[in-house]
């Protein structure tokens, strides 16, 4: 009698690896890349104004609690302008970013007004180890950050642009900062934004699921950014991709979660690691 048993058993497993094989490789499921892994800062690399790349001055990007959160609450004097930014370590052009944060705490003491409940995740932007000594901002495009005051609207996901400029409406925007057209979110409550980024044809910011805010033909150009090295400036370069940072602007905040689904990658039907979503062909990552 345990035969059938055993056959049985092995028709269940056979079934069940299928059924996981076909999964692994659906052309259909989304793969998202956690890009934090809720455990320590593997995979980034901070860069703080008047520090080497990968000095954390005054432990300021840490994880607690399964949080990445920036503090400021060892730092000695007041802030003094130490802008930093958090780098993951591999760039990205085509790509859908997705993080969930807060604003939490009080703004570090002696840091500029406008810097309240203000940070932001930077897209396309230079690699940490180009960036000057005492350069306050990546040359990048910046997707801001802002928490309510209580006090009047406050959009989030809106956009700045640190030696950048971007195509709006058909019309090159040369502005350092537009408003989104999201609500304002006061208090700590998590907030979700994710940004759609297609090299340099398409960026598109969202809130909650809703788009805000839609530019294209991000370039190198303008002002809004110091300390830099005159090589790494190239004005009227396209950005095709670049690097993404998290960014530490002298108000603490929290990060639940960022993960990236890669837009880029193998779009022959014949592979096993095709995917419908995928918009950039990249024939080496194909496998067969």
């Amino acid at each position: 009698m345990r035969f059938p048993y055993l056959l049985f058993s092995f028709a269940l497993a056979g079934l069940l690896f299928s059924c996981s094989t076909s999964r692994k490789f659906s052309p259909q499921q989304e793969e998202w890349l956690p890009l934090f892994n809720g455990k320590n800062l593997d995979g980034w690399a901070p860069k703080i104004r008047g520090y080497a790349t990968g000095e954390n001055y005054a432990n300021t990007f840490r994880v607690e609690d399964g949080l990445l959160k920036t503090s400021y609450e060892n730092y000695e004097g007041d802030y003094n302008g130490r802008f930093g930014h958090l780098f993951y370590e591999q760039p990205f052009s085509y790509y859908r970013l997705r993080a969930t944060y807060r604003f939490v705490g009080e703004q570090a003491a002696g840091a500029p007004g406008w810097a309240l409940r203000n940070s932001g995740l930077m897209i396309h932007g230079q690699a940490a180890e180009s960036m000057g000594l005492n350069q306050d901002f990546p040359i990048s495009i910046e997707v801001q950050l802002l928490g309510g005051t209580g006090e009047g609207e406050r959009p989030t996901a809106n956009l700045c642009t640190p030696g950048t400029h971007v195509v709006m409406n058909g019309k090159l925007h040369t502005d350092h900062c537009i408003n989104s057209t999201s609500r304002t979110y006061d208090g700590d409550q998590w907030v979700t934004v994710e940004v759609l980024v297609l090299g340099d044809s398409l960026i598109q910011h969202y809130v909650e699921g809703e788009t805000v805010l839609s530019y294209s033909k991000p370039q190198i150009g303008g002002g809004n950014v110091d300390g830099f090295g005159p090589s790494v400036k190239l004005d009227g370069m396209m950005l095709t991709g670049g690097t993404i940072s998290l960014q530490s602007e002298s108000h603490p905040v929290e990060f639940q979660s960022v993960e990236l689904l890669n837009l880029k990658g193998c779009m022959d039907p014949k592979a096993k690691n095709y995917k419908v979503y995928y918009v950039k062909h990249d024939g080496g990552r194909c496998l067969y």
